[in-house]
């Protein structure tokens, strides 16, 4: 029998809690553990940290952009249909002007 045909074991799927997420990506923000050794700790593969470290990058950047100073803690969707309103707003204003200077315009004109 070759090597390619000895079936490998396979080890049961473990779930990490989102607090274990979190305490590894501490742990490998801190420096106090390297990708191998959380993953061997936690026992779970080197490419299931390596997922945990970039979705708390990513859920740490988007929350950072959301915020801003002065203002209560809002989610990133609430930011933007904030943001949406005003130039909806902004818009229909502009929209208006353009419409009274036409009218003034054809008035001008003498087609009455």
């Amino acid at each position: 029998m070759s090597t390619s045909e000895i079936p490998r074991k396979r080890r049961p799927k473990t779930i990490l809690s989102p607090s274990a997420k979190y305490e590894i990506w501490l742990r490998l923000v801190r420096d106090e553990v390297s990708i191998g050794q959380a993953a061997s700790e936690a026992g779970v593969d080197r490419s299931t940290i390596i997922r945990v470290r970039q979705v708390a990058k990513d859920g740490a950047m988007a929350a950072l952009a959301a915020s801003k100073p002065g203002t209560p803690g809002k989610s990133a969707k609430d930011v933007e249909l904030a943001d949406a309103n005003a130039e909806i707003a902004r818009l229909s204003e502009a929209v208006k002007e353009l419409a009274v200077k036409l009218t003034l315009l054809e008035g001008k004109g003498g087609r009455g």
